[in-house]
C-alpha cells in the first residue's frame, strides 16, 4: 500500500509541476502556502495578460519597437528573467510536492523529469531572446544613428517621401560598384499610395547637380573616356573614385550621395534616401529563403559563358538561378531586364511571409547585414513601419523611361522631369489612382514583349 502511495504521489506531483510551469502558484496553493501561491499566480496572470493584449491589440506598435534596438536589448533581458523565473518556480514546486519517502531509481527519474520541463521552458524563449538579439545586430549594422534628431511626426509639411532603390552589381572581374538598377520609390506619406519610377543604367548626357559636378561635366556626365561610355550607372561608382565631386562626404558615402543628388535634380523630386542591395548578396537571401517561385515565359541563357539554361514554367529558382534570371540580357535587352527585375522582387516580396522569414531567420538576418547599406536612420525606422502599413493598403504605379518615350542615347531630361509631376499629379487624385491598371512605358522588341506579364507571371 505504501509503494502504491508513493507512486500515486509521484504522479500528482510531477503532474502538480508540471500545472506550476503553466501557471505559477499552483503548487504553493495546493501545498497550503496561499500568500506565495496568490503572489506567484497573480504576477503571472498579469505579465501573460499584458503579452497576450500587446500582440492583439498593439501589432503595428509592436513591429515598430522590433526595429528599436533598446526594445530589443530589454526583450531579450526580459525573455531570460522570465525563463529563469519560470525554473525557479518549477525547481520550487517539485520541492514542494515530491513525495518524501522518494528515493533510488525513482527519484532520479523524477528529477529528470523534472530538468526536462524546465529544459522545455528554457528553449522557446532562449530562441526568442536570440531572434531579439540577432534583429537588434541587423538594426545596428545596417541603419546608423541619426546625425540630427528625428520629429515626432517626420511627415508634417512632406507630402512624398523620395526612397532611392538600387540593385549593385559588384562582380569579380569589375572594380567597384556598377549601379544596374535604379528604381524611384515615391511614397505619399498621406495615404501610401506609390509609384515606382524605373531608370534605365544606360541613360546618357546625365545632367549634373550644381557645384563640383556641373562644373566638372557642363554638358552632361562623360565619365572617363575612353575606359567607360559615360552613362548613370558610372556615376556612383565615379564618385567614390573622385571625392572633389562631393566634397566632405567620406567614402562608402560618396556614391549614393552624387547618385541622389544626381537623380533628384533631373526628376525634380527630392530623393532623400537610398537602399542598396548587392545583386551577390540578393541571391544569398534567395538561398536563405529556400529559393524563390515564378513563371517564366521564356528560356533564359545564364551564366558568363551560356552555360546554363533556364526553362519555361513555373519553377523554384535558386540564388544563383534567380541571380542570373534578373541579370541576363542574352536574347533580350536591358528593358526586358528591367521587367524580369521587377517580377523577381515582387516573387520576393510576396513569398517571404513570417513562417518562411521565422524559419530561416538567422541565415536571412546575415544575408541582410552584408547585402544591403542604406542611409536611413535607425530613429525613422518606426515612422516607415506605420507608413508601410499604408503602402500595402494602396496600389503602386510603375512608369518606366525606356523607348520609344525616351531614347537612351540622348534622353530629354526636361520630358522625364515633365511626365514625372503628370504622373504624381495623377496619383495624387483619389479618382484618377482608382481607374485602370498602372501606366508603364515600355518597348515591344523583336524578342517579345517587354510588359510585365509577358516577362514573367
Amino acid at each position: 500500500m505504501a509503494g502504491n502511495r508513493d507512486r500515486s504521489g509521484i504522479g500528482s506531483g510531477l503532474a502538480l509541476t508540471l500545472g506550476s510551469a503553466v501557471l505559477w502558484g499552483l503548487a504553493h496553493l495546493r501545498t497550503g502556502r496561499r500568500v506565495t501561491g496568490t503572489l506567484l499566480m497573480g504576477t503571472y496572470l498579469v505579465i501573460v495578460t499584458t503579452v497576450v493584449s500587446a500582440l492583439v491589440t498593439g501589432r503595428p506598435e509592436i513591429l515598430t519597437l522590433v526595429v528599436r534596438p533598446g526594445w530589443l536589448w530589454a526583450f531579450t533581458l526580459g525573455a531570460i528573467l522570465f525563463a529563469a523565473a519560470t525554473v525557479a518556480v518549477v525547481v520550487c514546486s517539485y520541492r514542494l510536492v515530491r513525495p518524501e519517502s522518494l528515493s533510488g531509481p525513482a527519484r532520479y527519474l523524477s528529477a529528470l523529469a523534472v530538468g526536462g520541463l524546465c529544459a522545455m521552458v528554457i528553449a522557446p524563449l532562449a530562441y526568442a531572446a536570440r531572434l531579439a538579439y540577432i534583429s537588434q545586430d541587423v538594426v545596428t549594422s545596417v541603419f546608423t544613428a541619426s546625425a540630427t534628431p528625428i520629429p515626432v511626426d517626420p511627415w508634417k509639411g512632406r507630402e512624398r517621401l523620395n526612397i532611392l532603390l538600387i540593385g549593385a552589381d559588384a562582380a569579380g572581374n569589375r572594380i567597384g560598384v556598377r549601379t544596374d538598377s535604379m528604381t524611384v520609390a515615391s511614397i505619399d506619406t498621406r495615404t501610401g499610395t506609390t509609384v515606382l519610377f524605373g531608370l534605365p543604367r544606360n541613360l546618357e548626357h546625365v545632367p549634373m547637380p550644381d557645384g563640383p559636378p556641373r562644373e566638372h561635366f557642363p554638358f552632361g556626365f562623360g565619365g572617363e573616356p575612353p575606359y567607360t561610355p559615360g552613362l548613370l550607372n558610372e556615376v556612383f561608382q565615379y564618385a567614390e573614385e573622385h571625392p572633389d565631386m562631393v566634397p566632405g562626404v567620406p567614402a562608402g558615402r560618396r556614391g549614393p550621395t552624387l547618385l541622389k543628388q544626381t537623380i533628384g535634380d533631373f526628376t525634380g523630386l527630392d530623393v532623400t534616401n537610398y537602399v542598396m542591395v548587392d545583386m551577390y548578396g540578393f541571391a544569398k537571401i534567395i538561398d536563405a529563403m529556400g529559393g524563390v517561385k515564378v513563371t517564366i515565359k521564356d528560356p533564359i541563357v545564364y551564366g558568363r559563358q551560356n552555360e546554363g539554361l533556364i526553362p519555361a514554367g513555373t519553377r523554384k529558382l535558386s540564388g544563383e538561378e534567380a541571380l542570373w534570371f534578373g541579370r541576363s540580357r542574352t536574347y533580350g535587352d536591358d528593358y526586358v531586364r528591367m521587367g524580369r527585375q521587377k517580377c523577381l522582387m515582387n516573387a520576393v516580396t510576396k513569398q517571404a511571409d513570417p513562417v518562411t522569414v521565422l524559419r530561416s531567420f538567422e541565415r536571412l538576418a546575415d544575408a541582410t547585414a552584408h547585402a544591403v547599406s542604406t542611409d536611413i536612420p535607425r530613429e525613422l525606422l518606426p515612422n516607415l513601419i506605420e507608413l508601410s502599413d499604408k503602402v500595402k493598403g494602396s496600389k503602386i504605379r510603375s512608369f518606366q523611361f525606356v523607348p520609344p518615350l525616351i531614347d537612351t542615347a540622348n534622353p530629354d531630361y526636361h520630358l522625364i522631369r515633365h511626365k514625372i509631376a503628370d504622373v504624381l499629379a495623377q496619383s495624387a487624385d483619389s479618382s484618377a489612382s482608382a481607374s485602370g491598371p498602372a501606366r508603364t512605358a515600355q518597348r515591344h522588341t523583336g524578342d517579345g514583349p517587354a510588359t510585365l506579364d509577358a516577362v514573367c507571371g
